[in-house]
């Protein structure tokens, strides 16, 4: 049986989507995934299944990103 960890949800305040992260690890074996669940509003969903280096990349460009905004 897979297993899945909730690591964070939330909203986000401009356009209310809902927000989660999850930790995958699939019954067959590899290695975990981090799964980006997007709930637009309605039905429709995005999701990505991404590996540590490609989450760490993307983390970093967000955070990069993120210290050059006013946030006030």
């Amino acid at each position: 049986m897979d297993t899945t960890k909730s690591l964070d949800k939330f909203i986000c305040p401009f356009g209310g989507q809902e927000v989660e992260l999850v930790q995958v690890e699939y019954a067959a074996g590899g290695m975990p995934l981090l799964r980006l669940r997007i709930r637009e509003r309605g039905a429709r969903f995005t999701i990505f299944e991404i590996d540590a280096v490609t989450a760490e990349r993307w983390g970093r460009a967000m955070q990069t990103w993120s210290q050059t905004q006013d946030k006030g």
